[in-house]
């Protein structure tokens, strides 16, 4: 089967109700995005990160994976699916998708402060003063703005042996995810779907965009692969 390797951001997960960054003007409740999501947020004022992402681990319990997660998982029967995802949900996995790399990082996972690579599963709020069996500080298992970004060393060569790449929901602004589509062989076909979708400089690929939803996209992008 070929290699048909999907980048996912947050536009596929909006879907089934899950709250994006930048769809207000980078704010989460009032807070500035750089207060919750940085190392230097977090050293200021640790209880106000620890709750910000404790409501969005509550929140996947409440949501559900939607059309778009569904096919993308079903095309594992016709392709060797690899989904590369900026989103730090579950929704791929339980849509039923086996092989998802996530590049900032899982809501459904803690770490020590003193540890990034130590990660536990863990589904309930973190608080001040619980701690990594290390005995420091759990953290949630995320990649915030300033830090590395480790996984993307396993997505290059995803994408350097992909024979379709299909890109969905995502803006194509965060780097270093952004700059993966940079990797793909020059023949490699490309397929964008994005409801606002962004200008591609510097392309080589060939490349179709589909200005729709992203389940909207999924049922044309199927159509044409399978």
């Amino acid at each position: 089967m070929k290699n048909l390797v999907i980048l996912s951001g947050a536009g596929v997960s909006a879907e089934s109700g899950v709250a994006t960054f930048r769809d207000s003007g980078g704010l989460w409740e009032g807070h500035d995005v750089m207060a919750v999501a940085s190392p230097e947020g977090f050293a200021a004022n640790p209880k106000l990160v620890l709750d910000f992402y404790n409501a969005r681990r509550r929140q996947l319990f409440e949501v559900y994976p939607n059309k778009a997660h569904k096919i993308i998982a079903e095309l594992e029967a016709d392709f060797n699916v690899a989904v590369i995802t900026q989103n730090v949900d579950d929704l791929h996995e339980r849509a039923g998708s086996t092989n998802v790399l996530h590049l900032h990082g899982e809501l459904l996972k803690a770490r020590s402060v003193n540890n990034p690579d130590d990660s536990i599963d863990w589904k309930q709020d973190i608080n001040p003063g619980d701690l990594h069996t290390d005995g420091h500080q759990l953290r949630p298992h995320i990649v915030w703005f300033g830090e590395a970004v480790p996984a993307i060393e396993q997505a290059i060569p995803l994408i350097e042996q992909a024979d379709y790449i299909l890109v969905i929901g995502t803006s194509l602004q965060v780097y270093p995810a952004a700059g993966l589509i940079d990797f793909a062989n020059k023949n490699t076909p490309i397929f964008y779907i994005d409801l606002n979708p962004a200008q591609i400089p510097n392309l080589r690929n060939p490349l179709e965009v589909f200005p729709v939803t992203a389940s909207g996209g999924m049922e044309i992008v199927r159509g044409r692969l399978v």
